[in-house]
């Protein structure tokens, strides 16, 4: 079992960057892919970014390129996600999620474990 919590959403305004946080407990967490999801207002959750148990690598979906980085510190058990230049299209409820496993991808399916989400709005 593994408890993922997030934070670091708020209100902020477009243009600027953010940092948002997940910290895992519970079983050891670099035996864990870790990805971040978001689901804004009315849609589908999406998939944003992921990254390998070792944080050797990390994808993104086409549209979060360039602007959003992932990244994980297995020693503080934590995974982060950069956003720069925030849209307000940005807003939304953003998840951690975790997958058995050295690589998972943007099926969240393939997801064991996901925390409550935290909420990021961006104003215009």
């Amino acid at each position: 079992q593994v408890q993922l919590v997030e934070s670091g959403g708020k209100l902020v305004q477009a243009g600027g960057s953010l940092t948002l946080s997940c910290a895992a407990s519970g079983r050891t967490f670099n035996g864990y892919a870790m990805g971040w999801f978001r689901q804004a207002p009315g849609k589908e959750r999406e998939f944003v970014a992921a990254i390998t148990w070792r944080g050797g690598a990390a994808y993104y979906a086409a549209s979060m390129k360039g602007r959003f980085t992932i990244s994980r510190d297995n020693a503080e058990n934590t995974v982060s996600l950069q956003i720069d230049g925030l849209k307000p299209d940005d807003t939304a409820v953003y998840y951690c999620a975790a997958a058995f496993g050295v690589v998972a991808g943007p099926n969240p399916l393939h997801y064991a474990y996901w925390g409550q989400g935290t909420r990021l709005t961006v104003s215009s």
